[in-house]
C-alpha cells in the first residue's frame, strides 16, 4: 500500500468519496472560505510531481477515458495516461506533488483533476500536460470530485460543503456553496449527470442535492440512507440513477432521487458489507462499480441486479473504466492494473 496522506484534523473526520478503509489514511483538513484564482506569481514557485517509474503501482483514486486515450490521477500529484489500453503508462507534467482525488475529460483533449489544497489542474492536450488554474491553501480542505458540461462550464466539489463553479473553462472559479440548501456543511463526495434531469451531488450522511437547471438552482433531498454516499452515476435511462456508499449500500431511483430502492448485493458468502467507492456506465451500457475488499459488482439491466465478484487480492478499488477487448482497468491500492470483465486478475 503507498504511503499514506496524512494531516491535523480539524473537527470531525470527513467522509471520502473514496473506499471506507482509505478514509483515515487521507484525512481532509480545515473549513471552506472563498477562494480566489491562482495568480501568474505563484507559479514561479511551481514544485512538480516527482517523476518515478513506480507511479503505476502507488495509490490512484481515478481513472477515465479521453477519447482513446486512459488517464488516471492519484498520489503525490501522479497523473498516467496510457495509449494501449492500460498495459503501459506515461507519466504526465504536473504542477503539484497534492494527492489528486478526481479527474474529468469532456472530450478527447479537455480534461481537468482536482485534490488537495482545494486544486484544479487542466490539460488541453489530452492529459500528457498539465497547468494549475486554481488553488487555496487556506481552505486545508480538498475537493473530491470534477464535472463539466461542456469546454467552458464546469463545477467541482469537495469537504465543507465545498462548491466551485467556473464558466470560462477553469479560468476563474466561483464558491457557489451557497446555492446549496447544506448548512452543516456535509462533505460533497461526488457530482454526476442524470440523463434528461440534470446534476446529481451526493455526500456525507446521506447528504443529496439535484439542480435541473445546470447547476444554478438545488433541491435538498431527503435520502434512503444516513451514511456516507461516495458516489453516484447515471445509468443511461431517463432520470435513473445509482447513488452508493458505506457497507455495500446501493439505491437505485427512477425518477431522479424523489424515491429509492435499495439493490440487494448477495456475494458468494452472504451480503457485500465492503463500501463502494468508484463506479462507470460502459458503451455496452453494463454498470461496473468497485470498492474496498477488492469488490468488482456488474449490471446488466440498468442496475436493477448485479453481479459480485470479490477479487483475490483483496485489494482496495476506488475507480474502473473500460479497456479493449471488454477487459476493465481498476485504480486503486497498488496502482492501475488491467482485469477481465468481472474483475478477475488476467490470466485467472
Amino acid at each position: 500500500m503507498s504511503e499514506p496522506v496524512m494531516g491535523v484534523v480539524v473537527g470531525r473526520p470527513p467522509a471520502l468519496r473514496t473506499f471506507a478503509s482509505l478514509a483515515a489514511a487521507l484525512s481532509l483538513l480545515g473549513v471552506v472560505t472563498l477562494s480566489t484564482p491562482l495568480l501568474a506569481a505563484d507559479a514561479a514557485a511551481t514544485v512538480y510531481s516527482i517523476e518515478s517509474p513506480k507511479a503505476a503501482k502507488s495509490l490512484m483514486l481515478d481513472v477515465v477515458h479521453a477519447g482513446k486515450r486512459l488517464v488516471a490521477v492519484g498520489d503525490r500529484g501522479h497523473i498516467l495516461y496510457s495509449d494501449d489500453q492500460g498495459r503501459t503508462w506515461q507519466q504526465a507534467k504536473v504542477p503539484t506533488r497534492q494527492l489528486l482525488t478526481a479527474v474529468y475529460f469532456v472530450d478527447e483533449q479537455h480534461g481537468w483533476a482536482v485534490g488537495h489544497d482545494a486544486q484544479v489542474l487542466a490539460s488541453t492536450d489530452g492529459g500528457v500536460t498539465w497547468v494549475q488554474q486554481f488553488q487555496d491553501l487556506k481552505r486545508e480542505a480538498p475537493l473530491l470530485d470534477v464535472w463539466f458540461k461542456d469546454t467552458q462550464t464546469g463545477y467541482a466539489v469537495g469537504a465543507y460543503g465545498a462548491l466551485l463553479e467556473t464558466t470560462d473553462a477553469g479560468q476563474h472559479w466561483e464558491d457557489v456553496g451557497d446555492r446549496l440548501d447544506n448548512p452543516d456543511q456535509f462533505h460533497l463526495n461526488a457530482i454526476t449527470q442524470v440523463k434528461d434531469s440534470g446534476l446529481f451531488i451526493v455526500g456525507e450522511q446521506g447528504s443529496m442535492f439535484r439542480s435541473a437547471d445546470d447547476g444554478q438552482t438545488w433541491e435538498r433531498l431527503e435520502g434512503p440512507y444516513e451514511g456516507s454516499l461516495f458516489g453516484a452515476i447515471g445509468t443511461g435511462q431517463a432520470a435513473t440513477l445509482l447513488v452508493y456508499g458505506l457497507r455495500g449500500n446501493l439505491y437505485r431511483s427512477t425518477d431522479f432521487g424523489s424515491t429509492w430502492e435499495q439493490v440487494q448485493l448477495n456475494a458468494a458468502r452472504g451480503a457485500l458489507e465492503f463500501g463502494l467507492s468508484g463506479a462507470s456506465l460502459l458503451d455496452d451500457g453494463s454498470l461496473v462499480i468497485v470498492g474496498n475488499g477488492g469488490s468488482v459488482i456488474r449490471s446488466t439491466d440498468h442496475g436493477q441486479s448485479f453481479s459480485v465478484f470479490n477479487r483475490a487480492d483483496r485489494i482496495s478499488l476506488s475507480a474502473v473504466t473500460a479497456a479493449g477487448d471488454g477487459q476493465l482497468i481498476l485504480a486503486g491500492q497498488g496502482g492501475v492494473r488491467i482485469a477481465t470483465a468481472s474483475g478477475a486478475e488476467l490470466g485467472q
